[in-house]
């Protein structure tokens, strides 16, 4: 069954927004070396336990952009279809992570946003 594998955080300011989660919750941060500026977050849960990861970038839309859940499927594809055959929408067609996957960003029928991932090591 598909469900949330990411969360994506847009920031004004990375490195308060750092601070910020890290005293907060405890969160770490590590700098992924792609091609844009992206910070992967480290979560652990009540227990130790390593909980679903994230990222932190700096903000795109100023009006629009909000916290992101991604959710891994087995096809983006597919899945796209299945978004607007059932009255959602795509916002983001279908790109490559270089060497972590595919992803598309989709609207519900409440317009509310969603990210669809899947895994494929040999994406470009």
């Amino acid at each position: 069954m598909p469900t949330i594998v990411h969360f994506d955080i847009p920031t004004d300011s990375i490195e308060r927004a750092k601070k910020f989660y890290n005293a907060l919750f405890g969160w770490k941060f590590e700098k992924w070396g792609g091609p844009v500026e992206y910070w992967l977050i480290t979560t652990k849960d009540g227990k130790g336990k390593k909980g679903v990861g994230g990222g932190m970038m700096q903000r795109q839309d100023q009006q629009r952009q909000g916290i992101l859940n991604y959710i891994d499927v087995n096809s983006v594809d597919r899945y796209m279809e299945k978004v607007k055959k059932l009255g959602g929408k795509v916002l983001l067609p279908k790109m490559a992570v270089p060497n972590v996957g595919y992803l598309a960003v989709c609207m519900d029928t409440e317009n509310n946003t969603f990210g669809i991932f899947e895994e494929n090591k040999k994406a470009k």
